[in-house]
């Protein structure tokens, strides 16, 4: 057979001058069209290789398409490095906001036991007494005043303070409440105040954790635990006048304990929110101002839900 005519038996049909067919394969009339080196019959349609691993493109060798990369190897996949990176800020991500909140949590706690000392010397000393006996109702007032001072400075310009100014307003807010607190001992005693104090931690703990692991949005309820709280504290000053009676007393201390309690799981969400915030932007003085004013919100719902709750299980006949 001459090496350019078909196979005898396919009608002696002549091939181009020049093309040839491999040894026992048809003649394609499309060959002429085909880009120099490649084969004989080949179309332009993708063509499977199990040696490469998926589809092939017209040029034998060259992958038709983007292969696809098994978990943990590069350019795909879960385990890709982007996806691995993103995977490393998430949990950097979620240990700074775990140690942010601790770090709140730890300093609202340094707070309360600079209250519980400073309320113990000051009953010890008798200071309060004498404080009350030179200064009277002015002192009483004067101490109110300053304590709301400091908290709505906290509040409203911890962006334009120092931490370590926002740190010592903190502080000293929680010495003057110690200082205040002293009379409790003159009211109750002691195992009322400790009855009291195991029930407020518990409590406290408790309403934390809930809101920490609940999927039910407390943040939404804000507006509401904020007029809630307006009105309480009218209602207390009013009831002070109008029946003051120690029914009176135990059912806006019952009220009072029910709203503290939606304001710690306010509280601590917002504080989870806050940081969530916070963290995005990389500034660690920012944190560490945050915490301090999340500090400051958790420290006076604890204040008042024990003063609440020791004038619910109090023991008051001294």
């Amino acid at each position: 057979m001459a090496f350019g005519n078909r196979p005898q038996g396919n009608g002696g049909a002549q091939e181009p001058y020049g093309q040839q067919a491999p040894y026992g394969q048809p003649y394609n009339q499309n060959y002429g069209n085909q880009p120099y080196g490649q084969g004989y019959g080949q179309s332009n349609q993708p063509q499977y290789n199990p040696y490469m691993g998926g589809q092939q493109g017209p040029v034998y060798g060259q992958p038709y398409a983007q292969p696809q990369y098994p978990q943990g190897y590069a350019g795909g996949g879960n385990g890709s490095p982007a996806m691995t990176m993103n995977g490393q800020a998430a949990y950097s991500f979620e240990r700074a906001r775990r140690s942010s909140t601790t770090k709140a949590y730890g300093e609202m706690t340094l707070g309360l036991l600079l209250t519980a000392v400073v309320a113990v010397f000051t009953q010890m000393t008798g200071a309060l007494d004498g404080f009350l006996m030179a200064t009277g109702a002015l002192g009483w007032i004067g101490l109110a005043v300053v304590q709301v001072v400091i908290a709505v400075a906290l509040s409203w310009r911890i962006e334009r303070i120092s931490v370590g100014t926002a740190r010592a307003m903190f502080y000293i807010y929680a010495a003057l409440t110690g200082f205040t607190l002293a009379s409790i001992f003159e009211v109750y005693s002691l195992p009322s105040i400790g009855v009291a104090l195991g029930l407020c931690v518990a409590f406290f703990f408790v309403l934390t954790m809930l809101s920490l692991t609940t999927k039910k949005d407390m943040l939404k309820a804000g507006p509401i635990l904020m007029v809630a709280l307006l009105v309480l504290m009218v209602g207390e000053v009013i009831m002070m006048f109008l029946a003051p009676s120690q029914t009176t007393l135990m059912v806006t201390a019952a009220i009072g304990l029910v709203v503290f309690a939606g304001l710690t799981m306010y509280d601590a969400q917002q504080t989870r929110a806050m940081f969530d915030m916070a963290e995005r932007s990389g500034d660690a003085a920012t944190l560490n101002r945050i915490s301090i004013v999340c500090a400051l919100n958790l420290y006076l719902d604890f204040v008042n839900m024990f003063l609440y709750l020791l004038q619910l299980f109090g023991d008051n006949d001294r």
